[in-house]
């Protein structure tokens, strides 16, 4: 049954942790709100009827609140700790998102529903809690397109929109990102309860998670290992996946780590245009500790730093033994994303090298990461060899390589029993691997300028365009195309 806003009476299942982990916070109202974009496909998914709603544009923004969010029961803004750029902060906190109800949708997920940029909070260390429209569409676009990728995310519902303007670097709009996820808890939750010594409430919190997100723990003979080991897993397939799509979160701080695995707080984000194993895509970052080769070993300090603060519940030794999980288990992820990707049946450890050789190749001409593996997929039925090898400027290495990629294909479907009708299954296999669309950033920056105009079709046509990353779209064509000279000059930073 369809509901609005306004009928949203559920309490937070945080909110009756102990008011150590929270504050409640009114949203802050901002004047002439308007609708900037409306995910319609989740709002039907998740049983929201946007017709039913008055008011939608202050619902959106925070000037209205759902029935279970008034006062005295306003949002809840939540602290936390965390590493930043391996320094560890002792409080830090929602700055700027309020958690103002909790659902179930038609299928029984339960979703927690965010306001980012409604306003200050307890926890905004002298910041205005405000987000600018600029970041609130790249973070709808942006979670909205690793979804579609199948990779785990928080969801954006809506962006809500205010003529108020706020600072940055200059003048700016401002703007309200509507955002779901089955709970926001990070690993900076945890931390923050380690360093203040309260043991209790770490244990409060893991029990917490336990009960609502993983009950499969519960039957444990050590719940709490249990906990840790579950998230080295999803931690672990998380970043194998963004590896494989050339995804760079660019500020993987462990107050930016989610305990499910989930993608969240889209900053300086970006995917790869031409190959480069060291880009950096936040231009704050400057010794490159969160570049594109280096997501996977920071998962691990990050995971690090979720044990230690983990360890009033569970013995050293043991955390130290599921840490050392973490590396073949990312190593396992990430080999099942490329087997898929080069069109294996199986994946051999020889293929390591095969792989190896193809990085460096493509490393040397900064080779279209996207456009390189979707040309790939085509190959084993068009043979298209010649707009492979001009995606490279070493093409006799390239040609080698690719010979000795076609002699694998042979022994894979040697020991597979295939035949060549396998080759168009194969075929279309690795083109539902790689995608043909990925939110490139000057696709984000086109759709930002247009916004800023007062133009905000360009999110919504973009969005459509994301929601099918692995279709051809003729419609869509330009949007897959090489990125022009100027994206080289984008830069993007933590601002919001």
């Amino acid at each position: 049954m369809a509901f609005s806003f306004a009928q949203l009476p559920l309490t937070p299942r945080f909110s009756l942790l102990h008011s150590r982990f929270w504050d409640y916070t009114p949203a802050t109202p901002m004047p002439a709100p308007h609708v900037v974009a409306l995910n319609h496909a989740l709002a039907e998914q998740l049983g929201i009827d946007w017709q039913q709603q008055q008011n939608l544009s202050d619902y959106l923004i925070g000037n209205q609140l759902p029935q279970g969010s008034r006062a005295p029961f306003y949002p809840i803004a939540s602290v936390y700790s965390g590493h930043q750029f391996g320094v560890n902060v002792p409080q830090l906190g929602d700055g700027r998102a309020l958690l103002i109800a909790e659902f179930t949708d038609p299928s029984g997920q339960h979703w927690e529903m965010q306001l980012k940029g409604a306003g200050p909070t307890p926890y905004s260390r002298r910041g205005d809690g405000r987000a600018v429209l600029r970041s609130s569409i790249r973070e709808y676009l942006a979670s909205e397109a690793l979804h579609h990728l199948g990779i785990p995310t928080n969801r954006a519902l809506a962006i809500g929109g205010s003529p108020q303007t706020i600072w940055r670097e200059t003048r700016e709009t401002a703007a309200v990102v509507m955002r779901l996820a089955p709970t926001f808890v990070r690993f900076g939750h945890f931390e923050y309860f380690f360093y203040q010594g309260e043991p209790e409430r770490i244990t409060e919190l893991a029990d917490w998670v336990i009960k609502h997100h993983y009950p499969d723990c519960a039957n444990a003979e050590n719940p709490y290992l249990a906990l840790l080991n579950a998230v080295i897993s999803r931690t672990a397939q998380l970043i194998a996946r963004w590896q494989a799509v050339g995804f760079c979160h660019g500020v993987m701080n462990t107050d930016n780590m989610s305990i499910l695995g989930l993608t969240i707080d889209y900053g300086p984000y970006g995917f790869l245009d031409g190959f480069d194993a060291g880009h950096i895509c936040n231009h704050s970052d400057d010794s490159g500790r969160y570049a594109y080769n280096q997501q996977p070993q920071i998962g691990l300090w990050n995971l690090h730093c979720l044990a230690q603060a983990l360890l009033p519940l569970s013995n050293k030794d043991e955390l130290l033994a599921a840490l050392g999980q973490y590396q073949p288990q990312f190593e396992a992820a990430f080999a099942e994303q490329l087997r898929r990707k080069l069109g294996f049946t199986q994946w051999q450890e020889d293929d390591w090298t095969l792989v190896t050789d193809l990085f460096e190749l493509m490393q040397a001409t900064h080779t279209d990461w996207t456009i390189f593996w979707r040309t790939l997929s085509h190959w084993p039925v068009q043979r298209n060899t010649a707009q492979l090898r001009d995606l490279f400027l070493a093409r006799a290495q390239f040609d080698d390589w690719l010979e000795r990629y076609e002699r694998r294909l042979r022994l894979n479907d040697e020991q597979a029993g295939l035949d060549e009708l396998a080759m168009q299954a194969r075929s279309q296999a690795m083109l539902a691997a790689n995608p043909k669309y990925i939110l490139r950033n000057y696709l984000a920056e086109n759709a930002i300028a247009k916004a800023q105009a007062g133009d905000f079709s360009e999110i919504e046509r973009l969005q459509r365009c994301l929601m099918q990353p692995f279709a051809e779209q003729p419609e869509f064509e330009a949007y897959a195309a090489l990125p022009p000279d100027w994206a080289r000059e984008i830069s993007v930073s933590c601002s919001s």
